[in-house]
């Protein structure tokens, strides 16, 4: 994301919006809401927010993801994930296609790549991580070219 003050703030977006802002929300509620692991899905939104520099959507879902207690490693070596040996193999399948789906170069997604997947996710667990790719790369593509100031926490434990 560009350096600068906000374009349009995340609020000003959210209440000019609500219509989109609901939708989008209720999009990425629906993954988790169908099974999709909520920690797993936090970390696929932390590595495409990365991966689209979007700082608001990063600093968010770092917030979230500390909540959910994810552990602190795999949030420090997320960037590196290919080569941490923190990440199990079911993390790193959605990790994959994470990217995959985010760097998507005019020739679609691999036969490989899905296959990949799916020896870790059933066909239903594939949907449900494919909404929620689609969905943050969609917010990724809000939040950044408006310029959301990152919700940074009132305290962060050192």
């Amino acid at each position: 994301m560009s350096s600068g003050d906000a374009r349009i703030g995340y609020e000003t977006f959210k209440n000019r919006q609500p219509a989109a802002y609901a939708a989008l929300v209720a999009l990425g509620n629906s993954a988790t809401e169908g099974g999709l692991d909520k920690a797993l899905a936090e970390l696929v939104k932390l590595r495409v927010s990365q991966i689209n520099g979007c700082a608001f959507c990063l600093q968010l879902h770092l917030n979230i993801a500390r909540k959910l207690g994810i552990d602190r490693a795999k949030l420090d070596l997320l960037a590196t994930w290919h080569d941490a040996g923190v990440f199990s193999e079911r993390e790193a399948a959605a990790l994959a296609w994470a990217e995959a789906l985010t760097r998507l170069d005019g020739t679609g997604v691999s036969d490989a790549a899905w296959s990949a997947l799916r020896e870790h996710f059933s066909e239903e667990e594939a949907e449900l991580l494919t909404i929620a790719i689609g969905t943050i790369n969609t917010w990724n593509r809000i939040a950044g070219p408006f310029r959301f100031t990152p919700l940074v926490p009132a305290k962060v434990a050192v």
